[in-house]
């Protein structure tokens, strides 16, 4: 059984250092598998055709996700830290099943694109995070209730069909999702320090993960070129 470190023995910036490699290992090897899964089904016209014969197998997709997402930010420190790395890359295999449509709406071309321009917003804001200062803490509640907000708009608009709510949402959830990537990082800086069970490592690369993939879709209804 792999021995526990004693954080109380080792200096501030190596106890963070350790936990952000650990973070950052997790959520490189998600984004890996969500990307190559939803390249792969897209490719696959028995998937495709068959996903959108059956609408209830998309619904279900979406359940088990936010099944798999409450289960980690609930149980993560009571998980075993085998079991929390196989609900998280559970979680991010579905997710690339989903975003395997994305590929039906937009041009390849356009979804690298989006991704290199995510991955420049994203790493400044988390440097940004990361590095300042700053006590970002008081924006936390302002960035929960926007994306709450956001959340409820993308649901009515699901309806409604407005595109000035479509408006709304989408730069809205662009300045919430990158202000997120820069609250998390300070967030989980000062949660390195606390110490706590390796699980939580994986509950850190959760949040980042879906920093990045949500600012992605954000971005990619404004800058991707649709087919």
């Amino acid at each position: 059984m792999k021995p526990q470190v004693r954080t109380e023995a080792l200096q501030p910036e190596v106890v963070i250092s350790q936990y952000f490699a650990a973070v950052y290992k997790w959520m490189t090897i998600a984004l890996g598998i969500t990307t190559v899964i939803a390249w792969y089904a897209a490719s696959s016209e028995a998937f495709i055709t068959y996903l959108m014969a059956h609408s209830g197998l998309a619904l279900l997709l979406i359940i088990a996700q936010f099944g798999l997402v409450i289960a980690l930010a609930g149980w993560a420190r009571k998980m075993s830290y085998s079991t929390a790395i196989i609900t998280f890359l559970a979680y991010a295999a579905l997710t690339g099943l989903t975003f395997s449509t994305i590929f039906l709406v937009y041009t390849a071309a356009s979804i690298f694109k989006v991704f290199l321009v995510t991955t420049l917003m994203y790493g400044a804001t988390s440097l940004y995070g990361y590095t300042t200062s700053r006590d970002l803490s008081g924006f936390g509640s302002f960035l929960f209730m926007s994306l709450i907000g956001i959340i409820i708009g993308s649901i009515l608009n699901f309806w409604l069909a407005s595109p000035l709510i479509e408006w709304m949402v989408t730069y809205g959830g662009i300045v919430v999702f990158a202000g997120l990537a820069a609250y998390d990082h300070q967030k989980l800086k000062y949660f390195a320090l606390s110490g706590g069970p390796e699980s939580m490592a994986i509950t850190g690369a959760l949040s980042l993960y879906l920093d990045f993939i949500n600012l992605f879709l954000m971005l990619l209804r404004v800058m991707g070129n649709r087919r």
